[in-house]
């Protein structure tokens, strides 16, 4: 991940005086995976869109590599460009069949024609669809059908890759198989642009995440450097037997007092209202503390020393989707600012 391959630069776009983007500026690197997020209505599929070509901007540019390796801004010559595949909003298809749609696809895509039809069955199989190759789509379900939208933003093997909500609609296995196909596309060099509210989705895969609100974009980097500004973090800590109901609240309270100086004092920014909660289904507790690094040992320490006859650790950990999910909440809220309206 060397060099610039999309740059964004005083990105802005209205609908009649409505301003959904407002000067957006991002710069991304060749195979980095950028996470889009952000409330509904804050301008993530606009600037998919836009990126796509799709859109065209009110004001401002994207640069983007051309098969020179020269940035090139898109807007005024799209020709030359390096290949893009993209999958954006809920995917709508002519009632044909997978292997005529994919066929299409690469044929005007320029895809080795020699090479076609093994690159069709190797991603139909992959994501279990082999047997639906000659199907008409109309027959399929939501889950297959955005299925089918992934493997076609990706048939051409692009070098660029949007994806809208991939995973809407997917059952938990299909999620996994995407999940692992964006990883395996990293690592061939493909830079990928993904908005997803599934905040683990997020966190597991991107490299860096674009919070936007009102169309702005209020943080951009990694989730680790972006966690360093999270006021409160959230600590889990797995225990080998459940606590019984009844020793529950007795135990918190006493949880409470041991671990008072470490806990977070203003939980009224966050969703929570409580600093210690205890998750029965999964036997651990979710522990708001505040955010100081080193903080983070000493609750362990207290925890294995004052409550060893009360409960054992098998885990004890800081989520990085619960970081996500923090830095979300406490980024968007700080940004709550009307829309502005220019004309």
């Amino acid at each position: 991940m060397s060099d610039i391959i999309i740059k964004i630069e005083n990105l802005s776009k209205r609908y009649g005086k409505l301003l959904v983007l407002d000067n957006l500026n991002l710069e991304v690197y060749n195979g980095e995976i950028i996470g889009l997020l952000g409330p509904n209505g804050a301008g993530k599929t606009t600037t998919l869109k836009l990126i796509a070509g799709l859109a065209r901007p009110y004001t401002g540019k994207i640069m983007i590599k051309n098969k020179q390796g020269e940035l090139q801004n898109a807007f005024e010559n799209s020709k030359n460009l390096i290949e893009m595949g993209f999958l954006i909003d809920i995917p709508q298809f002519l009632n044909t069949t997978p292997y005529r749609l994919l066929k299409y696809i690469n044929n005007i895509r320029n895809y080795p024609k020699d090479k076609i039809k093994d690159r069709i069955n190797y991603l139909l199989n992959q994501f279990d669809l082999i047997d639906w190759k000659y199907k008409k789509v109309k027959t399929f379900s939501k889950g297959m059908i955005q299925k089918l939208g992934f493997i076609a933003a990706i048939i051409h093997d692009p070098e660029i890759i949007i994806l809208d909500e991939p995973q809407t609609g997917m059952d938990p296995n299909a999620r996994v198989k995407v999940r692992e196909s964006i990883k395996s596309l990293q690592e061939e060099g493909k830079t990928i642009f993904l908005s997803s509210h599934m905040l683990y989705e997020i966190g597991e895969i991107c490299d860096k995440i674009a919070l936007i609100n009102h169309g702005l974009i209020v943080g951009f980097d990694s989730i680790e450097n972006l966690s360093q500004l999270v006021k409160t973090k959230e600590l889990i800590c797995e225990i080998i037997n459940p606590i019984t109901p009844e020793k529950v609240e007795p135990l918190i309270k006493k949880m409470n007092s041991y671990l008072k100086p470490y806990l977070e004092t203003d939980l009224e920014k966050m969703s929570y209202n409580e600093k210690i909660i205890y998750d029965p289904q999964k036997s651990q507790f979710r522990i708001y503390y505040n955010g100081l690094k080193e903080i983070k040992g000493e609750i362990l320490n207290i925890l294995v020393n004052e409550f060893k006859l009360d409960f054992t650790i098998n885990s004890y950990s800081e989520l990085r989707t619960s970081q996500l999910e923090q830095l979300y909440f406490q980024m968007i809220s700080e940004n709550e600012t009307p829309t502005k309206t220019k004309y």
